[in-house]
């Protein structure tokens, strides 16, 4: 047994001290919560043995792996990054289920360290936890750590703290945050097969172009004979690469570097979002995603009694288009002076009148949340098929592409060998 000394605070806000024997500090900590106290500082006291506390022990192999390091490689390794929707999801969705069973936040975030979430590590919730012990709100605490939380679900579990219904809080961001996985899994899945294929095709024609062709035209080099148009086309093509790869390597590095220095300007940044909402195809894809994401994000945020003008806000900052930015920061502006939702939409002329028609409705019955949320579920239901047509589009599109640089390699190939033969020939017959 090792003992502890402690400074708590009763629920009047006096301030009490002591000490407790226990096995470790953990346990320290569940009796001073038994005592109906709110820790302020648990410290070994001096001249007792203290074991290691568990909240200092490594949680996982990664960080029992990280304690072995020295300081700045281990800071390194720890290194947290931004959780993927999904992670989020499942973090929200794990705390949400604690707390609806009946466990007190502190025993809940205690449960969470001992999880396993991947994509946040358990020292995310033994901050949370210890925060919340120290008398913080956990909406406070959320926000000390802005990579992980941001001030979507700041604001979301502050209003949750606000009206009692944390817990259904939580249940609907875990929802909001499985949607948005879901859209971005099919984004991903819509593309990966036609990357592949234009991938392999480009790396075939290049082995082929630098490689086989070179050796196969060796074949050429002594004998005087004019080789057909598509032959010296691709022969030509095939010196530039070899010859001058180098060139080729530079002009490619040199457009990247000035595509991102472009688009590194603010002015750079809107046209480029411009672009990509006009392309051919891919645009139609991307303005139903960006109304998608506008709906069902300001919608959770007013469903959960987020004010308007905060959730516009956020909404803004979410939303990754600066087109869609600028209008929703007009909108915001125009809901400031006192105009309703729908009207600065429709003369934003980003909007549909779709979303448009169903917020005025919205806002005449008193369901603006209900009816963002129709808007959601129609775009995002448009969106799915959508990107079924651009990748049913997409893919006999590059088969044709293939076809046509396979087939004029087989040309240039054959109708060489074809002026070889008929050369050979009529030498014989003479």
């Amino acid at each position: 047994m090792a003992q502890f000394s402690y400074r708590a605070r009763r629920r009047s806000g006096e301030v009490v001290q002591g000490v407790l024997e226990v096995t470790d500090r953990a346990a320290a900590l569940m009796q001073i919560e038994r005592l109906g106290l709110f820790p302020v500082a648990v410290e070994a006291a001096k001249g007792g043995a203290a074991a290691v506390p568990a909240d200092k022990q490594p949680a996982n192999r990664k960080e029992a792996f990280a304690a072995m390091l020295p300081p700045t490689l281990r800071q390194a390794f720890l290194r947290k990054r931004k959780p993927k929707l999904q992670e989020l999801a499942t973090f929200t969705q794990q705390l949400g289920n604690l707390l609806q069973a009946g466990m007190p936040l502190t025993v809940a975030l205690n449960s969470m360290t001992h999880l396993e979430s991947k994509g946040i590590s358990s020292e995310v919730s033994r901050q949370l936890k210890q925060e919340v012990m120290e008398g913080k709100s956990l909406s406070d605490a959320m926000a000390r750590q802005p990579l992980i939380f941001s001030e979507l679900y700041v604001n979301m579990v502050k209003a949750g703290e606000q009206s009692g219904s944390l817990v259904e809080v939580l249940r609907r961001m875990a929802d909001h945050f499985e949607r948005f996985a879901e859209v971005q899994s099919k984004f991903s899945s819509a593309l990966v097969y036609p990357a592949f294929v234009a991938a392999v095709g480009i790396g075939i024609i290049i082995f082929f172009m630098t490689y086989m062709l070179p050796k196969f035209m060796s074949m050429f080099e002594n004998m005087e004979m004019q080789l057909p148009m598509t032959t010296q086309l691709l022969v030509q093509a095939s010196d530039l690469f070899t010859g001058y790869w180098w060139l080729i390597v530079l002009m490619i590095v040199a457009g990247f570097i000035l595509f991102k220095r472009f688009q590194a300007t603010e002015a750079g940044k809107r046209k480029i979002d411009e672009w990509k909402m006009n392309a051919p195809v891919f645009g139609k894809v991307m303005k139903l995603n960006l109304y998608g994401q506008f709906a069902r994000t300001l919608s959770t945020l007013l469903e959960n009694g987020v004010p308007v003008l905060t959730a516009l806000k956020i909404t803004e900052q979410v939303l990754p288009n600066r087109v869609i930015k600028e209008a929703i920061a007009k909108t915001r502006d125009a809901v400031t002076d006192g105009k309703t939702l729908a009207q600065p939409l429709a003369q934003s002329k980003i909007f549909p009148q779709l979303m448009v028609d169903l917020v005025k409705i919205g806002e005449e019955t008193g369901d603006v949340p209900g009816a963002l949320k129709n808007v959601a579920d129609t775009y995002e239901n448009e969106l799915s098929i959508a990107l079924r047509v651009m990748t049913n589009m997409i893919e006999p599109v590059l088969i044709v592409a293939m076809a046509l640089g396979v087939g004029f390699l087989l040309l240039s190939v054959l109708s060489a060998m074809f002026s070889l033969i008929s050369n050979v020939g009529g030498s014989m017959t003479r």
